[in-house]
């Protein structure tokens, strides 16, 4: 599976943004799709999850409500809008693949964990001004 990630750049605070992810290879084992992020020194962040079949989605609490996952099976892309972005939202968001079926029991460990990823795309920059 290999993945591409595009769509970041440079906005103003108060802006949006919408981020693209595009599988290509073996797409069919696909399991979950997931955005995370990681701003300079500091640790990779989970920002949110999709499953690629039932359409269960994750976000992290500290994007809730501006950040909205989604996708398209038939485009193999996973899409992020990201709106009213702050400051703190500057970072690389990388997108993730997961190729193993995700357990019932817990399900959402493997959703927020980048661990559970087998596959990774090569990250687009945000950068957020005040």
């Amino acid at each position: 599976v290999q993945l591409q990630a595009s769509g970041g750049g440079l906005v103003q605070a108060g802006g949006s943004l919408r981020l693209s992810c595009a599988a290509s290879g073996r797409t069919f084992s696909i399991y979950a799709m997931g955005w995370f992020r990681q701003a300079p020194g500091k640790e990779r962040e989970f920002v949110s999850a999709i499953s690629w079949s039932g359409g269960s989605t994750f976000v992290a609490s500290s994007v809730k409500g501006r950040f909205t996952i989604s996708r398209d099976n038939a485009k193999n892309t996973v899409y992020l809008q990201m709106n009213s972005l702050k400051p703190e939202d500057t970072a690389v968001y990388l997108c993730a693949a997961r190729t193993k079926p995700i357990p019932v029991l817990s399900s959402s460990t493997y959703y927020y964990t980048a661990g559970q990823y087998d596959y990774w795309g090569q990250g687009t920059l945000v950068t957020v001004s005040s």
